[in-house]
């Protein structure tokens, strides 16, 4: 192992040792033996199969095979959810073929932030992933189910089914990707027509079409954002099947690795094989092997809170000094749009996730003494799948990048470090990507020009306000304030001054989108504006440098005293709190921890 990766662990370990504990001792006292419904009444067993057609009735009132439960959060109107419409059936029916029953235990919401991006909706975004860990233990509080299958894929639906399986550890688990659509219009054109139309220089016809062309079809928009991300991630940490997060949606090897991904489930159960419950995959090395994955390929800033909020439902403590220490020595290996220029079909077709696994283990990079659905150890991880006369095979993924514009070896890479940096400094801590953004864009220091909105920006852009050197302070953005939205709105904007040759940056509490990356940003910046934060005292003129080399962010001044300055919360901020559903979210805004904490309103033994 790389001697930083295992210093890293080792005090995530240590550190975690009081909370872990707590957890494992919670899912072994879940744990059951024998089927879990034999422990229902007559009456409650009655009414969990009332609806199940005569075979699955029989085969569940036996109590000698498995019931596995799916937690899905199809959707029509997401494309990377579309297709988990049909896969009940196909589910239901590869059980079937191993003498067991699957049933649709519930749903989760599934919102596009995609389609929410700088409306009010996107306020509701971040805390809809706690929303849906707790549709999942409402899911599977029936306690009929003996493995679980989640359905998902994107932002915050992926992290949030994961935190509710999480808390039923005891669970055999498999996650189910769909894929990614099928490429369309470039990812680079589409942003420069983004921009053309910030600018007035294309009408609202142009934009829509461009649009239309890049979401065309039905699978994961495919840049590498969060939804793709949260992908890279799951397979990585061993729960999905080897080679399966990017196997576009509709063809026959999707629907091969969705029938072997339920029956996987059924040989994980103690009635059929080697019971591999989900609290003996997620650990301390596992999350630390995801979070190298990420950093190694340029993964979604939203992970720095994700992860944070996925490792504390299993009884893990990881902070942003571990995200940083590891980016320090992981080198990035891959180049996928915001990153470079190819997406996320290129990506797989140049090597994917098994050439990935294979170059971070060479390197030192990942943990392989680790438990997955497939057994112990990445080794099967190094594998993809294809189908020989039909049937559903692995064989050895490629030892060298089939394009090296896209992956490289761990001994020749993009850049030394994976490009994620903690930022600190007397603004406050926060967290900046660098691997998209230009070595020369990296670093400035410019007067501030201060927004308590996101449409201020938009406002002052459009009024040719900005065409200047500034580092915007977009505050009360939190999740505190108003849900901590993405500002990718921004990016068009910000990108078009940077173009133009002005030296421009974002400060701000609230997120970007993983989308986002050519303008230096420094995001998630805590204590909040709401709660007192520096950012609440900064104002218009304030010199401010941002340095994504070194990890400063710092208001430049004689002394402290700006600190002194009073903040008086702005009336926008108010003006966010109802319509569009926001009023039902307030308890969330008041309970909701720091961004380093995961941003999230659950407490969970040893963690505070």
């Amino acid at each position: 192992m790389h001697p930083v990766v295992e210093q890293v662990t080792q005090r995530i370990i240590k550190r975690s040792s009081a909370a872990r504990s707590a957890y494992l001792a919670s899912m072994k006292a879940a744990e059951e033996q024998g089927v879990h419904r034999a422990t229902l009444a007559c009456g409650n067993l009655a009414h969990g199969f009332a609806a199940c057609n005569s075979h699955d009735k029989d085969v569940l009132k036996l109590m000698n095979q498995v019931n596995v439960a799916m937690v899905t959060a199809y959707n029509d109107m997401l494309s990377a959810h579309q297709p988990f419409e049909h896969y009940p059936e196909k589910i239901r029916a590869a059980v079937r073929a191993m003498g067991s029953v699957a049933q649709v235990a519930g749903g989760v919401p599934a919102m596009c932030d995609g389609v929410t991006q700088g409306q009010p909706g996107m306020e509701l975004s971040l805390f809809s992933r706690d929303a849906i860990a707790m549709a999942t233990a409402i899911s599977l509080s029936h306690n009929m189910f003996d493995a679980a299958l989640y359905l998902g894929v994107c932002d915050k639906i992926v992290p949030g089914l994961l935190m509710g399986a999480l808390r039923f550890g005891h669970l055999p688990t498999v996650f189910v990707p769909a894929g990614p659509m099928p490429s369309g219009l470039p990812n680079k054109e589409k942003a420069r027509i983004r921009q053309l139309y910030a600018q007035g220089k294309v009408g609202r016809e142009e934009l829509l079409q461009c649009e239309a062309d890049s979401y065309h079809s039905a699978g994961t928009c495919t840049f590498y954002g969060t939804a793709n991300s949260n992908q890279m991630m799951v397979e990585i940490m061993g729960l999905h099947l080897p080679g399966s997060s990017f196997v576009n949606p509709g063809t026959e090897m999707r629907d091969a690795l969705t029938a072997y991904a339920a029956q996987q489930a059924v040989r994980l159960t103690a009635q059929n094989g080697r019971f591999t419950p989900l609290y003996e995959i997620v650990d301390e090395k596992s999350l630390v092997n995801g979070i190298v994955a990420l950093l190694a390929t340029g993964g979604s800033t939203n992970h720095t809170m994700h992860i944070i909020a996925i490792a504390a439902a299993a009884g893990v403590i990881i902070n942003w000094d571990d995200f940083s220490d590891l980016s320090s020595v992981v080198p990035l290996i891959a180049r996928v749009y915001p990153n470079g220029e190819a997406d996320i079909n290129h990506f797989q077709a140049a090597g994917g996730v098994s050439y990935v696994v294979r170059e971070l283990l060479a390197g030192g990079y990942l943990h392989n003494d680790v438990m997955t659905i497939m057994g112990q150890g990445l080794d099967r991880y190094m594998q993809e799948p294809f189908l020989q006369n039909g049937e559903l095979v692995w064989r050895d993924g490629p030892e060298a990048s089939l394009d090296e514009k896209v992956l490289r070896s761990h001994g020749n890479p993009f850049s030394a470090d994976g490009g994620l940096k903690l930022m600190s400094g007397n603004l406050g801590r926060g967290v900046i990507k660098i691997s998209a953004v230009a070595p020369e864009h990296r670093v400035v220091e410019a007067d501030a020009i201060v927004f308590n909105d996101q449409d201020e920006l938009a406002a002052a852009f459009k009024a040719g306000e900005l065409e200047r050197d500034f580092i915007a302070v977009v505050r009360y953005q939190g999740p505190n304030a108003i849900g901590m939205p993405e500002l990718h709105k921004l990016t068009p904007f910000l990108g078009t001054l940077q173009d133009k040759g002005f030296k421009v940056a974002l400060v701000t509490d609230g997120r970007m989108s993983g989308a986002s990356g050519k303008v230096p940003a420094a995001i998630h910046v805590w204590p909040e504006a709401r709660l007192g934060g520096p950012l609440a005292h900064v104002q218009t003129g304030d010199r401010i440098r941002l340095d994504g080399n070194t990890g400063e962010l710092s208001l430049l001044a004689a002394d402290d005293s700006w600190l002194q300055r009073p903040a008086s919360e702005p009336a926008v901020v108010n003006e966010h709190h109802n319509g569009m559903g926001r009023e039902l979210f307030a308890p969330m805004r008041q309970q909701v921890n720091s961004a380093e904490q995961g941003a999230t309103v659950f407490r969970f033994a040893g963690i505070e």
